[in-house]
């Protein structure tokens, strides 16, 4: 009871504390999604499986001990158990006993039996590592996603503070008679589609946080926020490492081609084990076994005075326990000759599988050298795009400055300082999109190189 209450405090705390968490920093929601994603729970069931399985395996080279017992009634002509003979009476009786059994050899099956259940726990812990960091990535990536979104809308907020002072002395210069009242209505359309953006932007926000909180297991969408870290561009010293320096560091440590390479090991066993189906089989064995009848008598005794014989008295349970008792035991050989194919057939499938994972170690390869000349490509493409985004908004601000500076003195309408104001938005728009591309690819590519998330 008082484990149980334990368990049930620490669940509670653990509950309490991730509803009461306001803002969480990114290293808070990975370790957080490392405790709670269902994904990682199910993959550490599969760990606690394999364990069992190995006991199993273990338990093979153990000797087996049971004991039974029967209890019968009889009547009429039958045979008592405790004299084999034939009698026609009613009589009760029990037969207890007790086996135990052992495999001597069985050409090596349970120790490649047991082998193979280790190789099996390695290979459970390192699809359980890689199912953790696919978690840790889209944590990154939804953190990030929140972020990017959030810039977003803090532009648009400050674009829109902007509209409203051009609204304000737009409208003064039409109350003064300087500019014409549709000058005043096309600033208000801008301002009106700036309001619009910004909804649009606050929903993507609040979109960006559910979809956080649900990788990490988190029901309090309204009280769940990130902490605003300033990302800045991170160091890119990673893209002076050439493609194949990166693959082949990856080789080295990623979880998924480990698993790939405990699986071959793994049809390796399978197949050592199907082997061992052509060998003979040894097993030792024992039995204890004894038996009672409420029927059993000591032998009839001769009567020295009228030369009778004297039915014996009758023989208690205990004494019958220990005197109808016996043992038996041996050994047992078992020669396989011809079982329809089976092991033979068991051995080609086995030979099949260790191919089709050699296989799949191979195709796995080729997919992580893929990721990774398409993450360094990425990475180029998206820093590239970057570059040119920041471009873009310069050019994109001197034009809005210089149709800004035209238009408070009346060389320029509304209409056209609006487009030069929209194509301004939508480059500061692109920029932070392309900044937080890079940051998560850049990120990407790190990871491939063995960098932890701390690091980033």
């Amino acid at each position: 009871m008082k484990l149980k209450l334990l368990i049930l405090a620490l669940t509670c705390s653990v509950f309490a504390f991730a509803q009461e968490k306001k803002i969480w920093t990114l290293e808070e929601c990975v370790r957080y999604a490392e405790e709670n994603n269902l994904s990682i729970q199910q993959a550490e069931l599969n760990i606690e499986s394999v364990k069992i399985d190995k006991s199993d395996a273990i338990g093979n080279f153990i000797p087996s001990l049971n004991a039974q017992a029967s209890a019968s009634s009889s009547t009429g002509y039958s045979v008592d158990p405790t004299t084999n003979s034939f009698v026609n009476q009613k009589f009760f009786n029990v037969t207890p006993s007790v086996s135990s059994s052992l495999t001597l050899f069985d050409g090596l099956r349970n120790f490649h039996t047991l082998n193979r259940a280790k190789l099996n726990a390695i290979a459970t812990q390192y699809q359980s590592d890689d199912i953790r960091d696919d978690i840790r990535l889209a944590v990154a990536n939804a953190y990030l996603q929140i972020l990017s979104n959030r810039e977003t809308l803090n532009v648009l907020n400050a674009q829109y503070r902007s509209t409203q002072q051009d609204l304000e002395r737009t409208n003064e210069l039409v109350e003064n008679g300087v500019l014409p009242k549709g000058d005043l209505l096309e600033i208000q359309a801008t301002a009106a589609t700036q309001e619009q953006q910004i909804v649009n932007a606050e929903n993507s926000v609040l979109i960006s946080r559910i979809s956080l909180a649900q990788l990490l297991q988190i029901t309090d969408y309204e009280n769940f926020d990130v902490v605003d870290e300033g990302y800045v561009i991170p160091d890119d010293a990673v893209l002076k490492i050439t493609p194949k320096e990166i693959y082949e560091k990856a080789l080295t440590f990623r979880n998924d081609i480990k698993a790939s390479e405990a699986n071959v090991d793994l049809a390796t066993k399978d197949l050592q084990i199907a082997k061992a189906s052509r060998y003979p089989s040894l097993n030792a064995f024992f039995q204890y076994n004894t038996r009672y009848s409420d029927n059993a008598t000591y032998p009839a005794s001769l009567n020295p005075v009228t030369g009778d014989f004297i039915a014996g008295p009758s023989i208690s349970f205990k004494d019958q326990l220990w005197l109808q008792d016996g043992f038996s035991y041996g050994l047992q050989l078992n020669i396989p000759i011809l079982n329809n194919f089976s092991v033979k057939n068991n051995i080609k499938r086995s030979q099949i599988d260790i191919q089709r994972a050699e296989l799949q170690l191979q195709q796995d390869k080729l997919n992580l050298e893929t990721d990774v000349n398409q993450a360094f490509v990425d990475v180029k493409g998206a820093y590239k795009n970057y570059e040119a985004a920041g471009k873009t908004v310069e050019a994109r601000r001197l034009s809005y400055d210089y149709a800004k500076e035209r238009y408070n003195v009346g060389l320029m309408n509304s209409f056209d300082f609006s487009q030069a104001q929209a194509r301004l938005d939508d480059s500061e728009a692109t920029l932070i999109q392309a900044k937080y591309d890079f940051i998560f690819r850049l990120k990407v590519l790190k990871f491939y190189y063995g960098i932890p998330l701390e690091e980033w």
